[in-house]
């Protein structure tokens, strides 16, 4: 079999082979303490299937059968691990190939994460290998995996051996092994993991390939993702998608954002989009969630495995028995925009019959300590919460730590949340972070626990979003195009008639392109000289404005190319020779080919639509306050193109600038069904010319209760 140059994500059935072995051989075995093939052989012993050494100076290693080669093992392995040092890497994957081997794990280091053209090169062979053969491959300078269902800890880790596995809900996929592997050990607190895949340097197998997989494991119900970054941006997106598809909620924690992008912007919309705003744009796109956190990573994870769908998605309700820890609840349940709602009549008559007359009957309660004074009064005020159809889950700030309180409670805890479905989720406020019962909410498969209301309460927000998302994630699929073919064929013409080297379109032709997708512009014209100016303001009425047009200008109020409101002839006139002497002596090497005459654009809220084009993935599509203040408020919303109407209606609701468009303090409401139409098909062209533009900006775009029209465009291009 011949690997494909692109695999899809989809192409998932020959990692099981891999990650779920019935057949292990590890080449290199040894009996020498401390060594890697040691290691592996001891990480081996609870495996469920066999397990064989390759080496021919043994006949047995770490207590397991030796053979000198892979072909003379007594069966065919499903995976190989090269416990062996990089320059023996490549013989024995063609070993591997030649036996049908299923794939391979490659610890050695050495290979292009050194950065030299040597080692690089070495990488590349065994890609090539890969390819050609179809072994695949993990790593090299890669940890190694865990399938817990299995026993089968197929990584070098010191004492893996001694873990206690315990199997979850929750896998977790990481570039870093190290990193990955710290969250692994949350197994030590009692949490269960399903499997751990580290990917090393990532000459084949990927976390693009990892995610894909687990969205098919019936083990898995949850996806912890740590990330350094993607060579194949929209092949990520494909795979977030099928997770997201299969109902698998994919939790991303994202390294070293900051490196994503370095190219120099030349317009306003490549300033406020960057490298952390083109991962939240496709994080977006596919209904996976954004952790920027790495504490408190796997407790997320617990969540989202055990709370499954919310009840109502109207809130949450907290049980405290402090005062200040209701207090502290409530402001993070405010800072996180989750809604804590009043309590429901019958809801609090029952608390009334148990809460003494200084506690507070509310949402969040303070039950006092009397309440706990016996299992009954506190069951009680469980079943009171629990029987309220506002909440979707029920929160327990955990303050005191003891065998009598804590460690009393939480059982209760367990037996609540087996009871009535729904979440119980403890915050464990102390700061003796292994005090009696945190132990029971850690190993419990029911109940949650956080160490941090901060952290729970951001887990709680991020969970009703994504199952919120998910009926418009569904409407986005079906929405179909726009704009017509036609469209695309006339736009390229204009850039075909560009001229070699040029690296911008004028603003007459930027509009006019745009203007083949329905952007409508406003009327203008564009003139050579003054008097040409005179006689096409004549045609479209003053007051009128005039900007200066020039392929070497982006920015054309900076350098005083701009006149507004020109109420006739002489102002005009005067307008134009000033604007050439202000160009003049700011820029004195651009090309100056006329100017544009334009109406006045009419009174109404000022937006920029802007599109660049990140290397990883692809389009994107930012909308926010436009006008000269775009930088300064930079208040924007990016999403990946194409988009849907109900696309835009997201990211316009999540302006803090939608009041202006809905009718502030009076004014009239825009018009939004245009400029949705507006943006959507704005995000079409780009779509469409995504290897043509670098950059784009309409601004502004102003937004009227009648019409949104193009005032400003500048569109930089890939003229190569």
């Amino acid at each position: 079999m011949h690997k494909a140059e692109k695999r899809s994500v989809y192409d998932y059935d020959d990692l099981r082979r891999l990650i779920a072995p019935e057949v292990v051989a590890v080449v290199g075995a040894s009996s020498t303490p401390g060594s890697f093939g040691e290691r592996t052989l001891s990480n081996m012993r609870g495996f469920s299937g066999k397990v064989f050494g390759v080496n021919p100076k043994y006949s047995e290693a770490a207590g397991f059968r030796c053979f000198p080669s892979i072909s003379e093992l007594p069966a065919t392995p499903d995976c190989v691990i090269i416990a062996l040092a990089a320059p023996y890497v490549e013989d024995v994957i063609r070993e591997c190939a030649a036996c049908n081997v299923g794939g391979v794990i490659v610890f050695a280091s050495g290979f292009a994460e050194t950065g030299t053209d040597e080692n690089k090169a070495a990488q590349q062979r065994i890609i090539d290998l890969g390819r050609e053969t179809g072994v695949r491959i993990v790593g090299p300078n890669c940890v190694g995996l865990v399938n817990t269902t299995l026993g089968a800890g197929l990584n070098f880790m010191p004492n893996f051996y001694k873990t206690k596995l315990i199997d979850g809900p929750v896998s977790v996929i990481s570039q870093s092994g190290g990193l990955g592997y710290t969250l692994f050990q949350g197994m030590e607190r009692g949490i269960g993991i399903s499997k751990y895949l580290a990917s090393g340097n990532s000459c084949d197998v990927d976390v693009c390939d990892y995610i894909s997989f687990l969205a098919d494991d019936p083990a898995t119900k949850v996806i912890v993702c740590l990330l350094e970054g993607v060579k194949d941006g929209i092949r990520f997106v494909e795979a977030a998608q099928k997770a997201y598809d299969r109902g698998k909620p994919l939790l991303v924690y994202k390294m070293g954002v900051g490196e994503l992008s370095s190219k120099t912007a030349m317009s306003h919309t490549g300033t406020m989009v960057g490298s952390r705003e083109a991962f939240d744009a496709a994080i977006a796109r596919t209904g996976a969630v954004a952790i920027n956190r790495l504490d408190g990573l796997l407790e997320a994870a617990n969540f989202f495995a055990r709370a499954g769908v919310p009840r109502s998605g109207k809130g949450v309700g907290v049980l405290a028995t402090s005062g200040g820890a209701a207090v502290v609840t409530a402001d993070k349940a405010e800072e996180h925009g989750v809604v804590l709602p009043p309590l429901a009549k019958q809801t609090a008559e029952k608390l009334g019959q148990i809460v003494p007359g200084f506690g507070s009957v509310a949402n969040p309660s303070d039950l006092t300590a009397e309440v706990l004074k016996s299992k009954e009064s506190f069951v009680g005020c469980f079943d009171a919460f629990a029987e309220d159809p506002s909440f979707d889950a029920i929160i327990v700030p955990l303050v005191f730590a003891s065998p009598e309180s804590s460690g009393a409670r939480t059982p209760l805890m367990c037996e609540m949340a087996r009871k009535t479905g729904l979440p119980i989720v403890g915050i464990w406020m102390n700061d003796w972070l292994e005090g009696p019962g945190s132990e029971v909410l850690d190993a419990d498969t029911h109940a949650c626990i956080f160490r941090s209301s901060d952290r729970c309460f951001e887990t709680i927000a991020l969970w009703q979003e994504w199952h919120r998302r998910r009926n418009l994630l569904k409407e986005k699929k079906a929405v179909s195009r726009l704009s017509p073919t036609i469209a695309a064929e006339k736009a390229r013409q204009i850039f075909e008639a560009m001229k070699p080297g040029a690296n911008s379109l004028d603003e007459t032709k930027a509009k006019q392109l745009l203007a083949e997708y329905g952007i409508a512009p406003l009327k203008e014209a564009f003139a050579a000289t003054a008097e040409e100016a005179i006689q096409e303001a004549a045609n479209i009425g003053y007051p009128i404005a005039v900007k200066i047009v020039s392929p070497d200008i982006l920015h054309k109020t900076e350098v005083g190319g701009v006149k507004l409101g020109l109420p006739d002839e002489s102002s005009l006139r005067v307008a134009v020779e000033e604007m050439y002497k202000s160009v003049s002596s700011k820029l004195p090497d651009a090309k100056i080919e006329g100017v544009v005459v334009q109406e006045m654009a009419p009174d109404g809220v000022e937006l920029v639509v802007g599109a660049t084009i990140d290397e990883q993935f692809g389009p994107l599509i930012a909308v926010g306050l436009g006008g000269v203040m775009v930088e300064l408020l930079k208040d924007t919303a990016v999403l990946l193109a194409p988009l849907t109407p109900a696309d835009v209606g997201e990211m316009l609701k999540g302006l803090k600038c939608y009041p202006l468009l809905t009718g502030f303090r009076g004014s009239e409401p825009v018009n939004l069904e245009a400029l949705t139409d507006l943006i959507v098909r704005f995000s079409e062209f780009v779509s469409d010319f995504s290897d043509k533009v670098t950059e784009v900006d309409v601004n502004p775009v102003i937004v009227t209760p009648e019409r949104s029209v193009c005032v400003d465009a500048l569109i930089a291009v890939n003229n190569k």
